[in-house]
């Protein structure tokens, strides 16, 4: 063999090991490719059981007693209200006191011209001196037959007759005297007059206008006592035991935003409306100043009374199904342990717990579904939680690619 034919026979082995190198390398690639694939399907078994394990957020009841009041709609009106109604009818003379005037106990309100009444009352004075002549005339009669029954002139019958007579007419004098009294009293009513201090609130006549006697229609005037008001309020039936007399109530109306009045709990109906299910009960509001007018709309802050110490758990903790109602709370091996309770008051967000729980609970906040005694669970923010540790090392590592 020639010098020039030795680089062809060297190269032919080199290839041949270059071959044998880039199998084993290819073996070494597939074998570490499956190694770690069976790793990373371990670690994501592992991880998919760890987030099989519920998660939840865990409080301690609060203790504190929890101030509630309960708002509800009401309406003012006047402590006193007068509806001032004609006894006579007639025509309206005059009128003193408009809408809105402050009057006096007996102050003029409007005069009546009733010319029908002044008719019987003229028509009652003349039945009276009538009747009053004839027992007159009778008593006369009767003296004058007493004079002579002792003559035998006039009999004991006809003396009977004449004190019949007379007793009759006498009779007949008071029945006229008390027609003609009433007329008077009635005439006293062609005033209207104020019955007490306070507003005209309603006026619905006016000058010449034809009076009907008697309550038919609207009334002429109103005068309302404004210097205090009734603040007539709703209260649903499960609130009532909880309010007692002289409770302190704020009263709100649209016309002042941001003021409030004081108010106090005077009386309650003691009784259920069927068609609402609520009580009526009547506060009173000072309002001297005159700020609150009768018949506006308002709004009505209760303050109940509540207990210094309590316990007190989010509404969301609550589970209801057919073990009753119940709390999920977590034991020291962080499994769930459920406790009956019973609910003292419900306050919306927050429900006072009666019985089932104790200040050193730590109740799930909110608890998933199907949550069962005894389930292994994950406390969100937990220090030191080796699941917690577990998981977020599991995704650090599913998080890296393969290899």
């Amino acid at each position: 063999m020639s010098p020039e034919q030795a680089p062809p026979a060297v190269s032919r082995r080199g290839l041949r090991l270059t071959g044998v190198a880039a199998v084993v390398i290819a073996a070494a690639v597939v074998i570490i490719g499956i190694t770690t694939r069976k790793m990373a399907d371990a670690r994501l078994r592992e991880w998919t059981e760890i987030q099989a394990v519920p998660l939840v957020a865990v409080a301690v009841p609060d203790n504190r007693g929890n101030r509630t009041s309960l708002d509800l709609p009401a309406r003012l009106e006047a402590y006193s209200q007068a509806q001032i109604y004609s006894r006579v009818p007639g025509y309206l003379k005059e009128w003193t006191a408009d809408i809105g005037a402050p009057v006096k106990a007996g102050q003029l309100l409007a005069e009546i011209d009733a010319p029908d009444l002044d008719q019987q009352i003229m028509q009652a004075q003349a039945g009276v001196a009538s009747a009053t002549a004839n027992a007159n005339l009778s008593n006369l009669t009767l003296q004058r037959g007493q004079s002579l029954v002792q003559s035998g002139a006039v009999s004991k019958q006809d003396i009977d007759q004449r004190s019949a007579d007379f007793a009759n007419k006498s009779g007949l004098v008071k029945s006229a005297q008390a027609n003609l009294d009433m007329l008077r009293v009635l005439e006293k009513y062609k005033r209207l007059v104020a019955p007490f201090d306070g507003l005209v609130t309603a006026r619905s006549t006016d000058v010449g206008a034809l009076i009907s006697a008697g309550g038919g229609g609207p009334p002429l005037f109103v005068v309302s006592d404004t210097r205090k008001l009734r603040v007539l309020v709703n209260v649903p039936q499960n609130y009532v035991p909880s309010i007692l007399m002289g409770t302190k109530a704020q009263v709100s109306v649209p016309e002042y935003p941001g003021r409030t009045f004081s108010a106090t709990l005077e009386a309650s109906a003691r009784s259920v409306e069927l068609a609402s299910g609520t009580t009526r009960m009547q506060l009173v509001v000072d309002n001297a100043s005159g700020e609150l007018m009768t018949g506006a709309f308002a709004n009505v802050r209760l303050e109940l009374p509540h207990p210094e110490v309590a316990t007190n758990v989010p509404a969301s903790a609550l589970i209801f199904d057919q073990g009753g109602l119940r709390v999920a709370t977590i034991g020291l091996d962080n499994r769930v342990v459920l406790k009956t309770v019973t609910v003292a008051r419900d306050l919306g967000k927050v429900v006072e717990i009666a019985t089932g729980l104790t200040a050193e609970d730590r109740v799930i906040e909110s608890p998933p579904d199907g949550i069962a005694h005894g389930d292994l669970v994950r406390i969100t923010g937990a220090p030191g939680n080796p699941l917690e540790a577990e998981t977020a090392s599991s995704k650090r590592t599913l998080s890296k690619p393969p290899g």
